[in-house]
């Protein structure tokens, strides 16, 4: 029988035929796809005539049959693991990477390519042929095509190594989060609120047990952390929720992640760098660590000043329960909680029912289709598991995109939230739409009981859809410029601009309805944006602490031991007592299940300094919905992918780059001793 990931899907929107998939097939698909793939480099560089289109456009699309198949396994992979998918991905990590080091090094390729950078000035290319010539040159160096003999053979053993423990790291954390919980008796329940104790009951019947536990999805311990009265309790969920990935055996990450940085090392000392945080930094916005410093430092004294008089503040009322200081990590969220009620009359338990996961869902499509014209309705089509939604984004009566929503945690299911494509935008190949998958791990509620988001989780739920926005819109001719294919520390502003829609009073008012119906009160309303920066110290130290130990862990020699350098670099920048990192070394998988975040994480915070600023152009253009400023971000960034330099897009928008200062204001730190 015909392998239905190599037929002809003939699906809806064309999706994977997931219900035809077994995990038999990916295998052989993929060798099949590789086979092809090669093929197809072969002929490229067997052509006589060197041209553009016969070598630089075909390369583009070498590799079509491969991504289809990989675009198919790597969101079930992601989203719905299992032992088979979890062997595969072990399986193909190498595999890949060799295949992609053949190509790199293939002598013959990059001859052709080189000879026509050469030649660029005379070819009368477009200005985005220029520009895929360039990324794409830039690339083979960058990967190693100049490189000969032993070098080139150790770089390639160096990327194969590299990608078969980031799977590793991966998959630990995975197993980690998915085999740790902690049962919890239900009179406790009566001390938290309903929606607290309905996801702990929810989670006991994820993991098949009786009564309520507490499990280490965000969506769970983080509240539980925030409302559970019992210390002792409190420490051992922090405590669990922390060591990941720490907890000896076969899946500590520990000696992963040294022998990650060592590589990296490694491989940038191959490619005549210093160390692999120049070596990374050199194609980001940033440029340099220097420049990454420096953003993190301005931010971090004001952040740190205002951490450490919040936390004295709270330990005042841990002593008044009774407790003795010091104030400790496991005690933050809890007591912040009750000053959050204290200060600002606002309390999650009341605040929660308004902000029902599929009135947000509403509410991101509204702001979507007031900025950009996008409508966005519901299809049915292969689903990888029954949770997923399906919808069709189409703007004038024109098919643009097709969005997958995958929002509730489960056991398969690795943590965080992430935006990808199963197929991205371009036209080469024709008019190519994408298909965009927000993936986001939501308490699922107990039938009959909607799902209701935090605050801070429906900021996640725009966050994603803020990159679905920049996949849809895309409108360029090449797949590898194409959506989010741009600077890693640029890539996180459409997201992040668009978090600040959710704030806009006019779209609250309207979608912040509770299950009977009732819009939020005005009152009630005004708490929550009032709200908005409330405890910005806390989490502005624990972010920016991940992004200072991540720039060290890559600047110069690699440390032998991770962890001893993490402390070195935390006592180093005066880490209060009572905060530790968002990401510690052993779960840090923004940086050590892949390349894309290494040396990156900054990324969020200096995106975060255009996107406060990018906001203000709405503002200063009379209102969140101004249709000029939302055709200019469209036309100038969310259109554009990879297509000019970062820097560049923005100040065709902005008409300058922004300051530190947007960002401090924003996170109510501007005035901060």
């Amino acid at each position: 029988m015909t392998n239905p990931l190599l037929a002809n899907w003939d699906t809806p929107f064309g999706l994977p035929p997931f219900e035809n998939i077994s995990d038999d097939d990916f295998a052989p698909a993929v060798d099949a796809a590789l086979v092809d793939a090669q093929a197809n480099i072969d002929a490229i560089t067997q052509q006589e005539e060197i041209t553009f289109a016969g070598t630089i456009e075909a390369l583009e699309r070498a590799t079509e049959k491969l991504d289809r198949v990989l675009g198919a396994f790597y969101a079930v992979a992601g989203a719905d693991s299992n032992p088979a998918r979890e062997a595969l991905m072990r399986e193909f990590s190498p595999k890949l990477s060799a295949f992609w080091s053949d190509i790199t090094a293939n002598e013959a390729l990059f001859e052709r390519i080189d000879q026509l950078w050469q030649q660029k000035d005379e070819l009368e290319l477009t200005e985005e042929q220029q520009r895929l010539l360039y990324l794409t040159h830039r690339s083979f160096v960058r990967s190693g095509a100049q490189l000969k003999g032993p070098d080139a053979d150790r770089l390639k053993e160096v990327k194969g190594r590299l990608s078969v423990l980031g799977t590793e790291f991966t998959q630990n954390l995975l197993a980690d989060e998915r085999d740790w919980y902690h049962e919890v008796d239900e009179s406790l329940l009566t001390d938290l609120p309903e929606f607290v104790a309905d996801a702990l009951r929810a989670a006991g019947q994820e993991k098949e047990k009786e009564g309520p536990v507490v499990t280490l999805s965000r969506s769970v311990i983080v509240p539980f952390l925030q409302f559970c009265p019992d210390r002792a309790l409190r420490k051992i969920a922090y405590e669990a929720w922390t060591s990941r990935g720490a907890n000896g055996g076969k899946t500590d990450n520990r000696a992963i992640a040294a022998e990650i940085l060592a590589l990296r090392y490694e491989r940038a000392n191959l490619l005549g760098y210093d160390d692999f945080a120049h070596y990374k930094l050199e194609t980001e916005m940033a440029g340099t660590p220097e420049a990454v410093r420096d953003l993190l430092m301005n931010v971090w004294q004001p952040a740190r000043a205002k951490a450490v008089s919040d936390a004295a503040t709270l330990e005042e009322m841990l002593k008044a329960d009774g407790h003795a200081a010091p104030l400790e990590a496991w005690d933050w969220h809890y007591y912040s909680e009750k000053r959050r009620q204290a200060e600002h009359d606002l309390d999650e338990g009341q605040v929660k029912p308004y902000f029902q996961l599929d009135n947000m869902i509403e509410a991101a499509f509204d702001c979507a289709n007031r900025l950009f014209g996008l409508k966005c309705k519901p299809v049915d089509g292969p689903k990888y598991h029954p949770d997923v939604r399906l919808f069709e984004v189409s703007r004038n009566g024109e098919h643009i995109a097709l969005f997958v929503g995958d929002y509730f945690a489960r056991g398969s299911k690795r943590s965080g939230a992430w935006c990808s494509a199963m197929r991205s935008q371009q036209k080469l190949a024709g008019d190519i739409r994408p298909i965009v998958v927000n993936v986001c791990n939501f308490a699922k509620p107990v039938a009959g009981k909607p799902a209701l988001l935090s605050y801070d989780d429906a900021r996640t739920l725009f966050h994603e859809f803020g990159h679905a926005l920049h996949q849809m819109l895309s409108d360029v001719t090449y797949e590898s410029m194409s959506g989010t294919s741009v600077a890693r520390d640029f890539v996180e502003l459409p997201s992040q601009l668009f978090e600040h829609w959710l704030e806009v009073p006019e779209v609250l008012s309207k979608f912040a309805v509770n299950p009977a119906g009732e819009a939020m009160p005005q009152e009630l309303l005004d708490k929550v944006l009032g709200a908005a920066t409330y405890d910005m110290g806390y989490q502005t130290v624990e972010y920016v602490a991940s992004a200072i130990v991540d720039l060290e862990f890559h600047l110069g020699t690699p440390p032998a031991d991770p962890m001893q350098k993490q402390a070195e670099v935390l006592e180093d920048i005066g880490m209060p007592h009572a905060i530790r990192m968002r990401h510690a070394t052993p779960h840090f998988a923004h940086v050590f299940a892949g390349d894309g975040y290494s040396c990156g994480y900054y990324s969020y915070m200096w995106s975060e300094v255009m996107d406060a600023d990018a906001f203000q152009a709405f503002e200063e253009a009379g209102g969140a919905f101004d249709p000029a400023t939302a055709k200019s971000l469209e036309d100038n960034i969310l259109s554009m992918g990879g297509t000019v330099e970062a820097a560049e897009l923005y100040t065709r928008f902005r008409g300058r780059l922004p300051g530190v200062e947007a960002l401090l204001k924003g996170r109510d730190l501007l005035d901060v001793a």
